[in-house]
């Protein structure tokens, strides 16, 4: 979901991959997991097949994110990618899945998630796996709500695992 939801009162828990700055908001970090890169298969062959980063540099990118920080750190442990390779853009992420598995292109994903799936495979399967943080966020009022903290804390729980 848009990471604007908690501030526009639509959720009241939310499970995020950066920590929010708005000052209303608390957050725990619960762990950080690996990610991966994933496509079809039939993708992988469209693209010729790349073994190598460099391989990569006219492929498709599902972007998640407006700011363009995952090209950036895509970019930063070696790809040469630019806006071009992102011109799909969701900021949701299980859209974005949804793209990667009929083929329209290149996502990431939770490396748990990526492995389990039967319509995807690796790119670039020897290529060490991203960490990327889960926080958990809530409104301040989490604190008043012994209901809304239940739910907190198990879901702290359970991602925890």
């Amino acid at each position: 979901s848009q990471a604007s939801d908690l501030k526009r009162r639509e959720a009241d828990i939310a499970i995020r991959n950066f920590r929010p700055t708005e000052p209303d908001l608390i957050a725990k970090k619960i762990r950080d997991v690996p990610a991966r890169l994933y496509a079809t298969p039939q993708y992988l062959i469209k693209i010729g097949n790349p073994t190598t980063m460099d391989g990569l540099k006219n492929a498709e990118f599902i972007n998640i994110d407006p700011s363009f920080l995952y090209m950036a750190r895509l970019n930063e442990i070696g790809f040469k990618l630019d806006k071009q390779n992102f011109s799909i853009l969701t900021e949701n992420f299980l859209v974005m899945w949804e793209y990667v598995k009929i083929g329209l292109g290149i996502g990431i994903a939770d490396a748990r998630i990526g492995d389990a799936e039967p319509l995807v495979e690796l790119v670039l399967p020897k290529m060490v796996a991203f960490e990327f943080p889960i926080w958990l966020v809530a409104h301040r009022e989490l604190n008043n709500s012994a209901r809304i903290r239940l739910v907190y804390d198990l879901l702290a729980a359970e991602l925890s695992k």
